[in-house]
């Protein structure tokens, strides 16, 4: 009657405006910042909102930048936005940034 071998939806967390975390952030999601975060994120997808800040280590599978990050990144897919503005070194497979974007750091593309 209930099928339990399907596979569970992707979890999003979003961090608020109101929030300022310190430390490690891990998730097998999707995390979307729109406060600030100084220290390591590792998760399948994240999102820096216009509002957002971000200062440390991002590890995910894609990263997405609308608002500021500042410290070092290691991603497949990297995204800036026409509002980003970054300074990191970054390692990446595929890289799209929009007329406006600043980014300042070394950008490497990933070993196959």
């Amino acid at each position: 009657m209930f099928n339990t071998t399907q596979p569970p939806e992707a979890v999003k967390s979003v961090l608020g405006r109101d929030l300022h975390v310190t430390g490690e952030i891990h998730s097998s999601g999707h995390i979307e910042v729109m406060g600030e975060v100084e220290g390591t994120i590792s998760a399948q997808g994240l999102v820096i909102g216009a509002e957002g800040r971000v200062n440390g280590a991002v590890s995910a599978a894609t990263v997405e930048v609308q608002g500021t990050l500042d410290g070092k990144v290691s991603t497949e897919a990297f995204s800036l936005r026409s509002t980003a503005q970054v300074k990191a070194d970054v390692t990446y497979s595929t890289l799209v940034i929009e007329n406006g974007a600043q980014l300042e750091g070394r950008l490497g593309r990933a070993k196959a």
